[in-house]
């Protein structure tokens, strides 16, 4: 996907992002960013553009909301928090390195950088809580529930496994810590209700799930043997039914979360099925690094792209097919077309960004309970236009 530039030559896309239930794609560019609906397979129809920023690398839009924050290279320590429909600011952060990664849900804005994570009320962007001392992050590795009412986050706990620490966003504090790896992690996301939590690691073969908040791993998932991969991206269904994984390869892979060993229906007597028993009962006496490779469910489904070698990202939406819906509108006798998921992939540009270049400060942001320097904000209310926009943001007077 490329977006157009001057002279009807294609402009480089610096970021992509989907938002939070994969039906709005955010883009941005050397000019500024875009922001598209996904309601339909068959065009990515535009909903906002603006140029006023540019050099884009950060571009989050909460929800199908007025509000959508930004980060340029031109300022990558200021985060800013925009109304794009009256095309005003809200306000504006300045931390004390780049800006690596920002998460957000209808009540939490979380801002990543290398070495702290901030943690602000999206009501009225006041700065709730700073993580200070995390293990180094060079790429802002994060993952934040969309469910408001539990606001999970999950951040890396080393840089040399795979452990995930487990925080409670909504009571600012700590919940558990889950061993997931061998490896340090590559990737991390929640599932819609927070209730499910996936990660991969830098080798990028297992794919592991873990129920939320007990940290109990409850999938498992072969991505593949014979490579080592960088998986850049993992997204949920919105119905938790399915967990898609992509990297740097021409792959995309999608996992059915089901148990099918206890929903398996008991095959009537064969020598092939006699000969399965057996050697699932010989990998008992295996070395438990091959028997839990033999036990590991592979791919529901694959996706073949016609690139591979850079990063991409993924999302499983549920579209309708426009078409198909026109059809049965001229005849009501037929039955409705069932919505099915779709996988969206965007490629990203191959140049690294800047950005990505670690930002380092000897005091590592804001102290505790100190609000970060340089900040404004709006003159009002952080409020959207409309009350029956989804979802509105709004604060109380106290």
């Amino acid at each position: 996907m490329e977006a157009a530039g001057g002279e009807g030559e294609p402009e480089a896309l610096t970021c992509f992002s989907y938002n939070q239930d994969c039906t709005s794609l955010a883009i941005g560019t050397k000019s500024g960013y875009r922001l598209f609906s996904l309601s339909s397979v068959e065009q990515l129809d535009q909903v906002h553009e603006s140029n006023e920023i540019p050099d884009v690398y950060i571009v989050e839009r909460l929800f199908s909301s007025s509000l959508v924050v930004v980060v340029s290279h031109v300022k990558p320590r200021q985060m800013n928090v925009y109304h794009f429909k009256k095309g005003t600011e809200i306000c504006n952060y300045s931390y004390s390195s780049n800006i690596l990664s920002v998460r957000l849900n209808r009540q939490r804005l979380i801002v990543c950088l290398e070495e702290s994570i901030y943690i602000h009320n999206i009501k009225d962007m006041k700065l709730l809580k700073t993580i200070l001392d995390i293990p180094p992050n060079p790429t802002g590795l994060c993952a934040l529930s969309i469910n408001h009412s539990n606001s999970y986050l999950a951040y890396p706990g080393s840089t040399t496994v795979g452990e995930i620490v487990l925080y409670d966003g909504n009571n600012l504090r700590d919940v558990c810590s889950i061993s997931a790896h061998d490896g340090p992690l590559a990737a991390l996301t929640f599932n819609s209700t927070g209730s499910k939590l996936a990660s991969a690691s830098e080798k990028g073969t297992v794919i592991r799930v873990f129920s939320i908040p007990e940290g109990q791993k409850v999938y498992e998932f072969r991505r593949g043997m014979k490579r080592y991969v960088n998986i850049s991206s993992l997204v949920f269904s919105m119905d938790s039914q399915f967990l898609c994984a992509s990297s740097n390869t021409e792959t995309v892979h999608i996992f059915k979360l089901e148990h099918l060993r206890d929903s398996r229906p008991e095959e009537p007597p064969s020598w092939s099925g006699y000969m399965g028993k057996m050697f699932m009962a010989a990998t008992n006496y295996l070395p438990s690094q091959v028997s839990g490779m033999m036990s590991q469910d592979r791919a529901f489904a694959t996706v073949r792209l016609n690139i591979s070698g850079q990063r991409n990202i993924c999302a499983l939406s549920t579209l309708l097919d426009l078409g198909k819906a026109e059809e049965n509108k001229e005849n009501d006798l037929r039955p409705p077309v069932p919505q099915t998921y779709a996988a969206t992939v965007a490629k990203q540009s191959s140049v690294p960004l800047p950005s990505m270049v670690p930002g380092y400060s000897e005091d590592g942001g804001a102290l505790r309970g100190e609000i970060i320097p340089e900040h404004e904000f709006a003159t009002g209310p952080v409020c959207l236009d409309d009350e029956n926009e989804f979802p509105p943001v709004s604060i109380r007077n106290t």
